[in-house]
């Protein structure tokens, strides 16, 4: 750490005695190097104190700081006395944006009533017409919010200064107004070293003590960057080195010449974001160090980091330290979700959405007594396709689960704070995982917060309101993670690797908005203005990034940048502009280096599965039970058949929030079932049909509870308007038979949903091997003496004319277009052969959904009959006997169906 130990040095030559002297640095990871150099010194004193810049400053100021949640609250309360015109959920959604500002205003501007003014003034002269147009306009509105902070701001600052409390602004306008004072009266000295950007108030506290001689101030600088006008890098230094501070007797140290010493550069295009992870086994290759202790792992896009520590499996010594977002963790997701749910209740009381109880069940950490009550809800859920579910069924399908009682509405918000502080409390002692034990924590002191805090205010925080102050926590804050420096990999962020030097840099997404973040500020107030008050603007922010980036590499002797060169979402795939400044202006040759995506392109070879003794023998058993469904699936995929009709396989269902294909069918089938069993073995008269017109209604209802649905699945949505479809095609196929029986036709229902099974059929005259058919037929009649066999089909009729000649008589129906002519072949050769009616005239036909007002569509045959269709039906069984046959795979294309 060669600046770090510059500093010491420093130290000790220029003063005897450090328990006087105070070293204030940017952050407070440096501290622990300091301290060991000073230990390898073999230093004996006393050292001196480790500031921050922030730990001065409320030092200085004498408030107690306030930030976060318990601010929002005191603000708000403020607020509505003030204005009195919004709830807390509204105003927690835009407050944290302006308090950043106002905090800005307040650090970088003469004052922030200056700027309240100017925004005030702005907007009123943009809305000079206000009177000739809409009220309820943009214009308005923004003057009517600047008007307000106007009001309320002061105020606000008035109120949090006379209780001692101060935001980061307030406290940096106290220095700013103390700084003479406390310069002029201290006794101690204060050494800043490593800093680059100063607010005013910073630099005219470092300025007053430098002139009172009772400051040191060291920068970590370097020729290339300072010299050069044009790098932005050097940008503030720059105004630095002109502090009439320094002199021949106080120079400004110190100015380096490392970075244009020897270095290797690599920068890699990666394709892919988590691509780049994959490529730090080969950088830690080419190290010499395999402890990797000299090594800084900087992550520009703190969402790696899950992905890079499953990169790191094989790294021993590793110290993670950075900000890692909340709304990236588990429990987070589980927190979210429960607030939801509360919310959903108030507005319908006892109906919950399946997802959401999902979402909290798998995100809390597991615990082993409510296992089997979680499996048992999930596969219940699945089972029954049930999307809303109802608080007496929640109930039971929960029941023993430890904290049902966070899925129960409860009307006291401030309650199900405690109860929920209540569940972190005990939850976080049964979790091995560090960084869940920590997630846990941050809210169960979060909940503790907001149940203390409200106690000292008289507004209500609804649920409603409380959603949106824990998602807005959940959307900003982190988790810092904290570990041992000393030794091993240092994996961090940018901002964690001030006054650090490495000799190896390793840089994860060096992309233009990673580094700089360009104008991304998320801010009310416009650029011009910010310009005009001398607040800081994304060009001073990166000015800064700038610095951080070139400083960091000027010491280092092996660099590796990764960028994401993949355009997709958000990512543009265009590399930083520090890079591109590397390759043209730097004195180091560059090398470029071109990741694809790790992973080979796979070959796509169906699927073959041989045939052996054991497959021999289920397909034995296979023969005893055979449905045309299961020859329709062979034609399609052989490989898919042997899986669900041999081995008897299944995907998990999945849950149904649009009624699917099959389902709809379903509903239709079991609707028809229900209308015309009721008729069965009837001739029909017309009375008998119009009476099942009235029953549409009854028969869906009951095609719903048969299918375990939910009536309210059908309420509203795509699956109200599949529910009117089915009532409509139900209404044409009835009507199509009143018609019938009007125009004087006979009209039987001799059976609906006749199951056929043991059906034999000789497959092997000379050896009498045989299958056996088993299947239903869905309807049944005899029109004018003929009997019809239908099969009902969601989509339309196909193929159903068979063209017979010597040349395909053998293999006719085994291709996959004919898959509706096989099942009405083998209902034939039932009807002839096993049923009551052989002999009599028969027919078969599709009745199709989508074309019911048509009515069946029969088989028609040429040059044969089912007779000689069945030939082909015999080979393609066995065909799927054959031993020497594997099973392979058709690869479809999906389009096509």
């Amino acid at each position: 750490m060669k600046f770090l130990e510059n500093v010491v040095s420093e130290l000790l030559d220029t003063e005897r005695d450090l328990s006087e002297m105070v070293l204030v640095l940017p952050g407070r990871r440096p501290m622990v190097f300091i301290r060991k150099i000073f230990s390898d010194r073999r230093y004996e004193g006393f050292l001196p104190d480790f500031y921050t810049v922030e730990d001065l400053f409320t030092e200085i100021s004498g408030s107690i700081p306030i930030q976060g949640i318990s601010l929002w609250l005191y603000a708000y309360d403020i607020y509505r006395k003030a204005i009195g015109d919004e709830d807390f959920e509204a105003f927690v959604k835009w407050f944290p944006t302006l308090l950043k500002d106002w905090d800005d205003m307040m650090k970088f501007s003469p004052a922030d009533t200056g700027v309240l003014q100017y925004m005030l003034d702005e907007e009123r002269i943009r809305n000079w017409s206000e009177g000739l147009g809409d009220e309820d306009n943009v214009r308005n509105r923004n003057l009517s919010f600047w008007k307000k902070m106007n009001v309320f701001l002061p105020q606000l600052k008035k109120k949090l200064a006379s209780d001692g409390y101060a935001t980061s602004g307030m406290i940096h306008e106290a220095v700013m107004k103390n700084a003479g004072d406390f310069c002029k009266n201290t006794d101690r000295k204060y050494c800043f070293a490593g800093f680059n950007a100063f607010t005013p108030a910073e630099e005219k506290l470092v300025r007053t003590l430098l002139q009172h001689d009772k400051a040191l101030c060291l920068f970590q600088a370097d020729e290339y960057y300072i010299k050069d006008e044009r790098q932005e890098a050097g940008a503030f230094l720059r105004e630095h080195m002109q502090w009439k501070e320094f002199n021949d007797y106080r120079p400004f140290r110190w100015i380096g010449n490392d970075f244009s010493k020897s270095k290797d550069i690599s920068v890699f295009e990666v394709s892919g974001n988590i691509t780049q992870t994959k490529v730090l086994p080969e950088i830690f290759e080419r190290l010499e160090d395999k402890n990797l202790t000299g090594t800084a792992l900087v992550l520009l896009d703190e969402n790696l980091l899950p992905a890079t520590l499953d990169a790191l499996g094989e790294v021993g010594k590793m110290n993670i330290t950075m900000g890692f977002p909340l709304k990236n963790l588990a429990f987070s997701n589980a927190v979210k979700h429960i607030f939801h749910i509360q919310k959903q209740l108030t507005k319908k009381p006892g109906s919950y959405y399946y997802s959401d109880v999902l979402q909290v069940l798998e995100s809390v950490p597991e615990i082993p007594a409510n296992n089997a009550v979680v499996d048992r809800f999930v596969r219940e859920i699945r089972e029954r396709n049930m999307v809303y579910i109802s608080y007496g069924k929640l109930k039971t399908m929960l029941d023993g689960l430890t904290y049902f009682d966070l899925f129960e509405k409860e009307p006291d918000s401030l309650k199900f704070l405690q109860k929920l502080s209540d569940f972190c409390f005990q939850l976080k002692f049964g979790v091995s995982d560090d960084v869940v034990f920590e997630n846990i924590s941050h809210f169960e002191k979060a909940f503790k917060t907001i149940v203390n805090l409200s106690k000292s205010y008289d507004f209500e925080i609804r649920m409603e309101t409380l959603e949106v102050l824990i998602n807005q926590m959940i959307g900003t804050e982190t988790i810092d993670f904290q570990g041992e420096p000393l030794e091993g990999l240092q994996v961090m962020g940018l901002l964690e690797t001030r006054l650090l030097n490495f000799k190896n840099v390793i840089m994860l997404s060096v992309n233009e908005g990673k580094l700089p973040l360009g104008n991304t500020q998320n801010t009310y107030i416009p650029f011009d203005v910010r310009k005009h008050f001398d607040m800081h603007t994304f060009l001073e922010n990166d000015s800064v990034y700038a610095y951080h980036f070139y400083r960091l590499l000027q010491d280092s002797e092996n660099v590796f940048l990764l960028y994401n060169g993949l355009t997709s979402g958000v990512n543009t795939g265009e590399k930083s502009r520090f890079i591109t400044q590397l390759e043209l202006e730097s004195p180091h040759e560059i090398k470029e280096i071109i990741v694809e995506n790790q992973s080979e392109p796979v070959e796509e070879k169906p699927m073959t599965i041989k045939k052996t003794p054991v497959v021999m023998q289920k397909l034995h058993d296979w023969k005893s039970r055979v449905s045309a469904s299961h020859l329709t699936s062979y034609l399609r995929d052989p490989v898919q058949f042997y899986l669900n009709y041999i081995l008897k396989t299944r995907e998990t269902a999945e849950i149904e929030e649009e009624l699917s294909v099959r389902n709809y069918g379903n509903l239709i089938h079991y609707s028809l079932e229900f209308l015309y069993g009721s008729v069965t073995g009837k001739i029909l008269k017309a009375q008998d049909l119009e009476n099942l017109l009235t029953h549409i209604e009854e028969a869906l209802q009951h095609s719903i509870a048969k299918l375990h649905h939910q009536p309210e699945f059908y309420e509203k949505g795509m699956n109200f308007i599949h529910k009117s479809i089915a009532s409509k095609v139900l209404r044409k196929i009835i009507s199509y038979d009143l018609d019938l029986v009007q125009k004087g036709n006979i009209l039987e229902i001799i059976d609906v949903e006749r199951q056929i099974e043991d059906v034999v059929f000789v497959i092997d005259k000379e050896t009498g091997d045989k299958v056996k058919f088993f299947g239903y037929i869905d309807r049944i009649d005899r029109l004018n003496g003929v009997i019809r066999v239908i099969d009902y089909k969601t989509g339309r009729a196909k193929s159903l004319t068979l063209q017979f000649d010597e040349d395909n008589v053998d293999h006719l129906l085994m291709i996959e277009k004919y898959k509706q002519a096989i099942q009405l072949c083998i209902y034939l050769y039932y009807i002839n052969h096993y049923s009551p009616y052989a002999g009599q005239p028969v027919e078969a036909g599709i009745w199709s959904f989508a074309e019911a007002g048509k009515g069946l569509t029969a088989l028609q045959t040429e040059n044969g009959d089912y007779e000689k269709a069945m030939i082909s039906v015999r080979n393609l069984i066995l065909e799927i006997l054959n031993p020497e046959i594997p099973f392979t795979e058709n690869i479809h294309d999906e389009s096509y169906y």
